[in-house]
C-alpha cells in the first residue's frame, strides 16, 4: 500500500472523533484554544517518580472512588455477571442464537464480546504490543506529538479544558482514520518503526468490522441492513482510535483511570489489555469488572446508537480503574457517524404509541460536551430526551 497517497495535510479544525468542525476562532470562543487551561503534567512521569500517594489533582470524591472490596491485591476481583460473548461467523452463518444474545445484548446491557470477528489475532497484538512499546518510551521522545485541546489529536493527559478539575489517571494517544481528508500520517508515532504500517491494517480492518456490526444492529432493529451504515452519513462516516496508557498508581483506591461516561458516538471496538483488567460497566446500580475473552473485542453502543433506535438500544456508562503493579494498554476504536448531519430517531422507530425521545442534533453539537466538560456519566444525552406530551 502506499501510504503516501493517502497523506492529507490540511488546517487543523478536527476533534479525538474525526469531526471537522469548527475554525480556529470558534474554537477559542467555546474555550478550546491551542493550549489547556493548565500546565500538562504526564501520568506516566507521576507514575515513575515513586509517589508514595496520589496528588490530589487525582484524587476522586470520595462518592465517586472505586468500591474498595474489589481492589485486592491490586486487582479487582472477578465479577460474578459478565458482559454476553457474541460468536460473529456463528451469527453470520445463520445461528439465531447467537443473533438473539447480540440484540438482548444491545437492548440490556450495550455492551458486549465479540469472537470470530474476521480480524487476525496476529495483527490485534502487533496493534497492542506497538502502542506498548511506544507508551514505554521516555515521556521526551512522545512530546513532539503533543496535542491541544482544539483537535485532541496527538499525545495528550486529560479531557476537558474546566481549570481546576479532578483529572484521570491516563495518558493517551488520539488519531484519525476516516475521513481520509483527516488521515494524516505525518501525525501518527513513527516509533517503533512499523507502527503506522500496523495501525493503517488494523484502522482498515476495525473499520470493516465497524460495517459489519451496523449491519446486524439494524437488522435486529427490523430495519434493513444499511439503515444504521445510512444513518452514519453511508461512505462518509467517522472513524478514529484512541490509545489508552494507565500507568501503575500508588493509590488505586483513590483513583480513576477514566471517569463514568458513556461514549458519544456510534460504535465503539475496544481492544482491551490482554494481562490487565480495569474496564468496568455500570449495571443497574453495580460496577462489573469485565473479563475479556481471548481475542476478543469489546464492543459497546454510542449514545447516537441509542438516539437513532429511539432507546431500543442502550448506550451504557462505563469506567475504569488502576491498578499499582502493573501498566494497562488498551485500544478504542471509535465508528461514529458523519459530523455534520442531524441524528435523530429513525422514522421506521417511531409511533404514535412510540414517539422520538430525541431532537435532531448533528454529531459536531453533540460532541462538543465532552470535549469542553470531560466525562460525566450519561448526564448529556438524557439531558435532551423529549419531555413526552400528557
Amino acid at each position: 500500500m502506499n501510504h503516501q497517497n493517502e497523506i492529507m495535510i490540511k488546517e487543523d479544525t478536527t476533534d479525538e472523533n474525526g469531526l471537522n468542525t469548527m475554525s480556529d476562532q470558534e474554537n477559542t470562543k467555546k474555550g478550546l484554544g491551542e493550549k489547556w487551561p493548565e500546565p500538562t503534567v504526564r501520568v506516566q512521569s507521576l507514575a515513575e517518580s515513586n509517589l508514595a500517594t496520589v496528588p490530589d489533582r487525582y484524587i476522586k470524591p470520595p462518592s465517586e472512588r472505586p468500591d474498595q472490596t474489589i481492589i485486592i491485591n491490586h486487582q479487582p476481583q472477578t465479577a460474578a455477571i459478565n458482559i454476553p460473548v457474541v460468536d460473529l461467523n456463528s451469527l453470520f452463518s445463520g445461528n439465531e442464537d447467537e443473533r438473539e444474545r447480540m440484540s438482548e445484548a444491545c437492548r440490556e446491557f450495550g455492551f458486549f464480546q465479540v469472537i470470530n470477528h474476521g480480524v487476525r489475532p496476529e495483527l490485534m497484538e502487533a496493534a497492542r504490543e506497538a502502542w506498548r512499546s511506544f507508551f514505554n518510551l521516555p515521556v521526551e521522545a512522545k512530546e513532539v506529538y503533543s496535542n491541544s485541546p482544539s483537535t485532541y489529536e496527538g499525545y495528550g493527559s486529560r479531557l476537558g479544558v474546566e481549570k481546576g478539575a479532578i483529572l484521570d489517571w491516563n495518558d493517551y494517544y488520539f488519531l484519525h482514520y476516516l475521513p481520509l481528508v483527516l488521515k494524516d500520517l505525518n501525525k501518527w508515532p513513527s516509533i517503533p518503526s512499523n507502527i503506522r504500517e500496523v495501525l493503517d491494517e488494523y484502522g482498515e480492518e476495525l473499520v470493516k468490522l465497524g460495517e459489519r456490526l451496523t449491519r446486524v444492529l439494524s437488522s435486529n432493529l427490523g430495519l434493513k441492513e444499511e439503515q444504521l451504515k445510512e444513518a452514519f452519513g453511508g461512505e462518509d462516516v467517522g472513524a478514529c482510535m484512541r490509545v489508552n496508557y494507565y500507568p501503575k498508581c500508588p493509590r488505586p483506591e483513590l483513583a480513576l483511570g477514566l471517569s463514568p461516561h458513556s461514549d458519544p458516538g456510534g460504535l465503539t471496538i475496544l481492544l482491551p489489555d490482554d494481562k490487565v483488567v480495569g474496564l468496568q460497566v455500570r449495571y443497574g446500580d453495580t460496577w462489573i469488572t469485565v473479563n475479556s475473552h481471548p481475542h476478543a473485542f469489546i464492543v459497546n453502543l454510542g449514545d447516537q446508537i441509542q438516539i437513532l433506535s429511539n432507546s431500543i438500544y442502550k448506550s451504557s456508562e462505563h469506567r475504569v480503574i488502576v491498578n499499582s503493579q502493573k501498566e494497562r494498554v488498551s485500544l478504542a476504536f471509535f465508528y461514529n457517524p458523519k459530523s455534520d448531519i442531524p441524528i435523530q430517531p429513525l422514522q421506521q422507530l417511531v409511533t404514535s404509541t412510540n414517539p422520538p425521545l430525541y431532537p435532531p442534533m448533528s454529531f459536531d453539537e453533540y460532541r462538543l460536551f465532552i470535549r469542553t466538560q470531560g466525562p460525566r456519566g450519561k448526564s448529556y444525552v438524557e439531558s435532551h430526551i423529549s419531555p413526552l406530551d400528557n
